[in-house]
């Protein structure tokens, strides 16, 4: 069973915002939000993330990725960390899930081919192994077409089934496909308010967003692995612990406006999160058990 993660909440926000206007934005704000555990395993501990490369990376592109994950768990970068944003997933029940990157597997040749379905998405990610506490993240180039990439989903994660079982998760490169709904705002939207982008922290809209996707399906990851875990709705299609906040970056965010995020005076870049090897950058907000409310880092 997998969970999607698509911009169509975020699409359906955009337009109830310019239908309704702010003052609905701000009732919706007013709601709690819950979303219920249902006593399934958490990936906790030490959990490998292996990486599956689909399609042509540039080497920067690849260490722009690399970085974020091993961002997650270093303790050495300054305030707002992206280790302080991961941190927020000790309250989801039993503890840190401290992530550490496994193998590489690089796929350049397209040995599936240019258009991939669902079950070649599980294929690739098996290349992984079957370890215990484990993720083995697909990533796919921006001339790759995945089954429903666009369409309603910019991500995925599930599992396997069978008496082995692994934790899975899928992101694509949306740059040249459909940066308005996977690389927001880093790109205008396809609907709603057309207010300018921001400028991408690694200077990538493609593999920027990316890094918003990824951080998206890794946290669903960790928190439902096997679809009986933290979510709020239909287990089939279920709001996981960041794919709730959806459209949040900072504070005073409001469906179609990200909120007030830091800017690099020099690059006008705009980020939220500093990382490793002195990158930036810009994480959504994550659904806080103690708060019972989004929470992000500015």
């Amino acid at each position: 069973m997998a969970s999607n993660y698509s911009s169509d909440t975020l699409l359906f926000l955009l337009c109830s915002f310019s239908f309704f206007g702010a003052s609905m934005a701000a009732l919706v704000q007013e709601q709690p939000l819950v979303l219920k555990y249902h006593n399934g395993a958490l990936l906790k501990g030490t959990v490998t993330v292996n990486l599956i490369w689909y399609g042509k990376f540039t080497p920067i592109q690849r260490s722009i990725i690399v970085d974020f994950l091993q961002s997650l768990s270093s303790p050495k970068a300054p305030s707002p960390s992206a280790a302080s944003w991961w941190k927020t997933t000790e309250k989801y029940e039993t503890g840190a899930s401290t992530l550490i990157l496994g193998k590489q597997i690089l796929d350049e040749n397209y040995s599936l081919g240019k258009s991939l379905k669902n079950s070649h998405i599980v294929y690739l990610a098996a290349k992984g192994g079957y370890t215990g506490r484990s993720v083995n993240l697909v990533l796919t180039a921006k001339d790759v077409f995945v089954e429903g990439f666009c369409m309603s989903r910019c991500g995925t994660h599930g599992s396997s089934r069978g008496k082995i079982r692994f934790a899975y998760a899928w992101v694509g490169n949306s740059e040249t496909q459909c940066p308005g709904q996977c690389a927001w705002p880093f790109h205008q939207p396809i609907y709603g308010p057309q207010s300018p982008p921001l400028v991408a922290p690694n200077g990538d809209v493609g593999v920027d967003g990316m890094i918003i996707n990824v951080a998206t399906v890794l946290a669903g990851t960790i928190t439902n692995p096997f679809n009986n875990g933290y979510f709020q709705g239909p287990a089939t299609a279920p709001l996981e612990a960041v794919s709730a906040c959806t459209g949040m970056f900072g504070s005073g965010s409001y469906p179609g406006y990200p909120g007030q995020v830091l800017v690099d005076k020099s690059t006008g870049a705009s980020y939220n999160a500093h990382g490793v090897h002195g990158r930036r950058f810009l994480l959504p907000a994550m659904w806080d058990p103690t708060k019972s409310a989004c929470s992000t880092l500015v």
